[in-house]
C-alpha cells in the first residue's frame, strides 16, 4: 500500500474521535492535501486519488457538528478554498488548465508560508 492510500483508508478513523477539533482536522488534512496535489502535479500518482481524497475529506467533514460557514484563519479559508476549486474542476484540470495549476500552485505556496495569500481567494466551511 503506498502512503497515499494509507492516509485515504486511515482518515475516517482518526477525524472521528471526540478530541479532534476542527482545527486539528484541518492542519492535518492540509499537510495531506499539499502531497496529494504535489504528487499529481510531478505524476507520482494518478489524479484520481486527488479526486477521491477530496471526497473522503468532505465525507469526513460530515462527522464534525459545525453550524458557522466562516473559516477561523487564512489557512482555513484557502483550504476550503482549494477543497471547493478541485472538487468543481476535477484534479484533472492540474495537467491540462494551467491557469487553474498556478492558482492551486499559489495556494500550496501560501500553505508553506513561502507565499501570499491567494488573490479571489473564497473559501468558506460546508455546513
Amino acid at each position: 500500500m503506498n502512503n497515499f492510500q494509507y492516509i485515504r483508508s486511515s482518515g475516517l478513523r482518526d477525524f472521528c474521535g471526540e478530541k479532534m477539533v476542527v482545527e486539528q482536522f484541518i492542519n492535518e488534512k492540509i499537510q495531506q492535501i499539499h502531497h496529494y496535489i504535489s504528487a499529481v502535479i510531478l505524476h507520482q500518482i494518478h489524479y484520481t486519488e486527488l479526486d477521491k481524497f477530496v471526497t473522503d475529506t468532505m465525507e469526513e467533514w460530515t462527522f464534525f457538528q459545525v453550524a458557522d460557514d466562516m473559516p477561523s484563519n487564512a489557512r482555513e479559508r484557502v483550504f476550503w478554498h482549494v477543497i471547493h476549486e478541485i472538487m468543481l474542476n476535477g484534479a484533472q484540470s492540474l495537467d491540462t488548465n494551467l491557469y487553474f495549476k498556478s492558482e492551486i500552485t499559489t495556494c500550496l505556496d501560501f500553505f508553506q508560508g513561502t507565499g501570499s495569500y491567494p488573490i479571489d481567494c473564497v473559501g468558506w466551511r460546508p455546513v
